[in-house]
């Protein structure tokens, strides 16, 4: 016997109770995004850009609870992101995953398996001395859930770095008008090696699983803000082509897009193009029991194009991605 297995990720985009102009209002959000959710009739669950809400000496997660309430995952097992010394949760974009099935365990990893780089500024007004630490702002979640056979799923959520350039002490305006190219430049630079540098992390996490358990099964998703074939996802992949090595291939992560038709291969609208920057990777253990992938980006809209920001719609800007596994019941 074996029994359906699906799992999503979904980039909610800032969900927060508090709005700013004409930031739609909490409730109206989720009267849009609530039946999403619900069409995913997702198993195991992982969710980006989650904030959180200050009340009293607590931080909750009060908007996402009020998104779930009268969904089936109001009752599933859930974990999330938290500040480093675990007291409370990050005050912005924090990871969440919920599971129909019994977490065993989870972890969240930042700067574990990759230290923070050392950069020194080359067009920053005054002008950087010495050189200092770019670390990136958010970690890895790692859950571990127990599948209706007794064996141990390994869920990974990622959100990396945007692709905006960092910032650049005097090289900008304003938040959209650079001084100059080389400033751009160098912001565009320090995004992608962030970007990068939580892969490598991702990675290294990935190869420490399959050291403990060759025969690990393995899930990576999230938001990578990489297309299949840009270095971040490249990196996670560890494909044999890449690494020139046939002895690791039971190593490599496989994109469960690829069965998608490239024609509706994309989770995200951009100047009127799509990108597919929303993945869910799948270790070879699990690739017998996969069946197929979803974009749920039928009413998927361009904010770059209509108003140049993201404060209008109350959906959000990604299209949740899903794959379909049929996993063995003991």
């Amino acid at each position: 016997m074996a029994t359906k297995l699906r799992i999503a990720t979904f980039n909610l985009e800032n969900l927060d109770k508090e709005t700013n102009g004409d930031d739609p209002a909490l409730e109206e959000r989720i009267e849009m995004m609530r039946p999403q959710l619900v069409r995913l009739e997702a198993d195991v669950l992982c969710l980006q850009e989650i904030h959180s809400q200050e009340e009293g000496e607590e931080r909750t997660l009060s908007a996402l609870e009020e998104l779930l309430e009268e969904t089936p995952y109001a009752g599933y097992d859930r974990v999330a992101t938290a500040v480093e010394d675990g007291s409370k949760f990050y005050s912005l974009r924090n990871l969440v995953i919920l599971s129909r099935h019994e977490i065993l365990d989870h972890h969240q990893y930042k700067h574990d398996f990759a230290s923070p780089p050392a950069y020194r500024l080359v067009t920053a007004d005054p002008p950087e001395v010495v050189a200092e630490e770019l670390s990136w702002e958010r970690p890895i979640l790692h859950a571990e859930v127990r599948l209706p056979d007794g064996r141990t799923l390994n869920v990974l959520n990622l959100h990396l770095k945007s692709k905006h350039p960092a910032d650049i002490p005097g090289q900008k305006r304003d938040s959209f008008t650079w001084r100059s190219p080389s400033g751009w430049a160098e912001g565009y630079f320090l995004s992608s090696m962030m970007r990068v540098g939580q892969a490598l992390e991702t990675r290294v996490l990935i190869d420490e699983i399959f050291t403990g358990d060759e025969e690990a099964l393995i899930v990576v998703c999230g938001d990578f803000n990489a297309d299949l074939d840009d270095v971040p996802v490249k990196a996670i992949r560890g494909d044999v082509e890449s690494t020139g090595n046939g002895d690791l291939a039971r190593r490599v992560m496989v994109p469960c897009e690829n069965t998608i038709p490239e024609s509706a291969r994309y989770s995200l609208l951009y100047l009127g193009k799509g990108e597919m920057i929303d993945h869910i990777l799948m270790s070879r253990g699990l690739l017998g029991y996969y069946r197929r992938s979803e974009v749920h980006n039928e009413f998927l809209h361009d904010e770059s194009i209509a108003f140049a920001s993201d404060v209008k719609y109350p959906e959000s800007d990604h299209a949740p991605v899903v794959a379909e596994f049929e996993v063995p019941e003991n």
